[in-house]
């Protein structure tokens, strides 16, 4: 062990784990300083978990999709970010029965497909996160400074979703240009990156991306928006303030609970590959089991930003309830007894919360 150079072992650096992908086979016994893992996760279990999320992530965002389109008039700045982040979990979830198949037979579409539902996961991936910061941008700007005019900003707020599906873009590309599907010796398929000699220059910085911009400065955003937006809470003595806490607090728990665990793995395992840790053959297994068991629960959040971001809200409820009274699901009577939306921060539609 002590006298084998991983950096010049091809094989591991094609398919050694990286990012939120664990379609990578074995590493084969007679060819490897470590022997496989044995204790990986039931493949059928995360097979039946990927289509759970992805009809529970589609029958969600639809339905915000739905009350947000529907509701034209009381339409407001979060309702457009809200719009473009059920849009983009929706589109990250239709990927996963895709990768859901590959757990079980291995990558069997070829690279075209493999580049293109890599591109689309990844693009959705960078867009949902980055939604969500500016979400928190939006709940700071209408509460902390409730006074000033936001009217301008419901014409340009458009282009800045153009602009964070452009940067998803940007960001995504090295892995439709790396991506490829090839079939290993003695292994099933598998769609991966093929990087050429400088597998390790470029693993760095497609793992920097993902963790600086999917997650660490949206992060901070979310936190420095969000305390100061408590704060405030707290000093104005707001009728509806505690509501507006309890969605802030699940908004940043849920967050950190869903993408916290899988990023802190991942610098784990950059660190041990850099060397900055000691790598032995239990601790890469334990650090690929647990990039494994962290990925999923990044993949939960596809499903739970509607219960976070519209399902709890009083203004998504009257909307859903609205649409279903008027196609006679629901009683006026019934529609009427709920009431209408109060809102927190100020009394205009254009900063009033969605949440």
């Amino acid at each position: 062990m002590e006298d084998f150079n991983l950096e010049n072992y091809n094989f591991e650096d094609y398919f050694g784990n990286y990012s939120y992908n664990t379609d990578l086979p074995s590493i084969l016994q007679d060819s490897a300083p470590c022997r496989p893992d044995s204790l990986n996760l039931n493949k059928y279990a995360v097979v039946v978990i990927y289509i759970l999320v992805f009809l529970l992530s589609l029958l969600g965002n639809a339905l915000v999709m739905l009350v947000v389109l529907y509701s034209k008039v009381g339409r407001s700045v979060t309702d457009v970010y809200l719009l473009n982040l059920a849009i983009a979990d929706m589109l990250f979830a239709l990927t996963l029965p895709i990768w859901a198949i590959s757990k079980l037979k291995g990558w069997i579409y070829g690279t075209i497909l493999c580049k293109m539902v890599s591109l689309l996961k990844e693009v959705n991936f960078y867009s949902s996160i980055l939604l969500l910061a500016c979400i928190s941008v939006d709940r700071y700007l209408a509460i902390v400074h409730a006074t000033r005019t936001l009217t301008q900003k419901r014409h340009w707020v458009k282009f800045i979703c153009l602009g964070i599906w452009a940067l998803s873009l940007i960001l995504s590309l090295p892995i439709f240009v790396f991506r490829k599907a090839f079939h290993p010796p003695n292994s099933s398929p598998v769609c991966y990156e093929d990087m050429g000699a400088n597998t390790t220059k470029w693993r760095m910085v497609m793992r920097a991306l993902p963790q600086t911009f999917g997650f660490l400065l949206p992060l901070l955003v979310m936190l420095f928006c969000y305390g100061f937006t408590l704060r405030t809470l707290f000093q104005a003595h707001m009728g509806q303030k505690h509501r507006a806490m309890r969605v802030i607090f699940a908004v940043v728990l849920v967050f950190l609970l869903c993408w916290l665990p899988y990023n802190l793995v991942l610098v784990a395992d950059t660190f041990m590959r850099l060397g900055v840790i000691k790598e032995t053959c239990e601790r890469r297994n334990d650090i690929g089991r647990a990039l494994d068991a962290t990925e999923i629960l990044g993949f939960l959040h596809s499903c739970l930003n509607p219960l976070i971001y519209a399902f709890i809200g009083q203004k998504f409820r009257h909307g859903l309830l609205k649409i279903m009274a008027i196609h006679g699901l629901v009683s006026k009577e019934f529609l009427a007894k709920e009431g209408k939306p109060s809102f927190v921060g100020s009394s205009s539609g254009n900063t009033s919360t969605t949440l």
